[in-house]
């Protein structure tokens, strides 16, 4: 089984992609977009799969590195794979979110963000450090793309679900926020340091087809979770006085974010035609759809969540648009991804 079927049958377990959290993440990030938008019943049901999601990745995750420890190791060394571990903090996170928001389900959330705490702490410094004292380095047109920035999302998903639960914590929550105001600040610096590399590389370096993957998407998705953690950080304000003090500072830079991910959503669906229809590269399932799914849907939680905070419902419809092209897409990458296990499983039959 080639690298690109991850969450596939166990036979393909070996090549995996560490992105294959990515699924949690789209899956979540919708839920939550219906829940919010008037379509509970979607939301309750993308909340059950998600659970089940979420406990066969890790199985798989796990069984892969007691069986193919060589080479999950070698993914945390390549340039290109290794930034998808992210994707581990980040549906930890989301997936908290959404038990929080649709359940109310306090406890497990806040065990859910410890978890992805840790996760956080083990993945941003094992990568980074790894892929800084390594040997042999890519040059920079191929070692770089829109994945690296899920490092951001993974950053922003902890401030999300910690400014969230914070009021749960009583007196700890200044504390709990202070910690969610450093990551959201710190997420924000790291958004501007990848997604120049990225600018630079897609504008000094010769594109082809190939090269726009779909995590291109993150390019608008980090930008959209900075947004969202912004908003909740702003609904966090009577948790702690310094947050009140700084909500104009506060407005400001979540207002930029969306401005920013709005900017990129003609620049992406640009790319996309150029791609799939002036170039004609053949649009297929690919398990890295999902980080194209997670950023349209995270687009329509922050829009709806940014109306919220600073009193726009101008902005509502959008979200509502969103919701259904997130929908859209989620339903077609898990036709992809049924049709790409039923074909594994019948050659295995073979």
């Amino acid at each position: 089984m080639s690298t690109e079927a991850a969450g596939a049958p166990v036979s393909g377990v070996a090549d995996m992609h560490p992105a294959s959290f990515a699924l949690v993440m789209a899956t979540g990030i919708v839920s939550i977009a219906c829940q919010l938008l008037g379509r509970p019943a979607i939301a309750a049901v993308l909340l059950w799969l998600n659970g089940a999601f979420y406990g066969a990745l890790w199985v798989l995750t796990v069984y892969r590195a007691v069986r193919f420890r060589d080479r999950l190791l070698a993914d945390v060394a390549h340039h290109g794979r290794a930034v998808g571990f992210f994707t581990t903090v980040a549906a930890t996170c989301v997936l908290g979110s959404q038990l929080l928001v649709i359940r109310g389900a306090w406890t497990m959330a806040a065990a859910l963000w410890g978890f992805g705490i840790v996760l956080w702490a083990i993945v941003t410094y094992t990568v980074f450090t790894v892929l800084t004292v390594k040997r042999e380095k890519p040059p920079l047109a191929e070692g770089i793309n829109g994945g690296w920035l899920v490092a951001v999302v993974a950053a922003q998903s902890v401030c999300v679900l910690g400014a969230q639960l914070a009021a749960g914590f009583g007196a700890a929550a200044p504390n709990v926020l202070l910690f969610c105001l450093s990551m959201w600040l710190g997420g924000g610096m790291l958004y501007i340091w990848i997604i120049s590399l990225i600018f630079y590389r897609y504008t000094f370096f010769v594109m082809s087809p190939s090269d726009l993957a779909p995590p291109y998407w993150i390019n608008m998705g980090a930008v959209a979770i900075s947004t969202l953690a912004g908003t909740m950080l702003i609904a966090a304000t009577p948790s702690w006085s310094v947050l009140a003090e700084l909500l104009p500072f506060l407005k400001g830079l979540t207002l930029l974010f969306w401005a920013t991910a709005t900017w990129w959503i003609p620049m992406l669906v640009g790319l996309g035609v150029w791609r799939h229809v002036y170039r004609r590269f053949p649009l297929r399932y690919d398990p890295l759809y999902w980080g194209a799914v997670f950023p349209l849907g995270m687009y329509a939680v922050c829009t709806f969540r940014l109306a919220q905070a600073i009193g726009v419902p101008v902005l509502l419809p959008v979200a509502r648009v969103f919701l259904y092209l997130a929908l859209a897409a989620w339903t077609l990458a898990l036709i992809g991804l049924v049709r790409r296990v039923a074909g594994l499983s019948s050659r295995d039959a073979t």
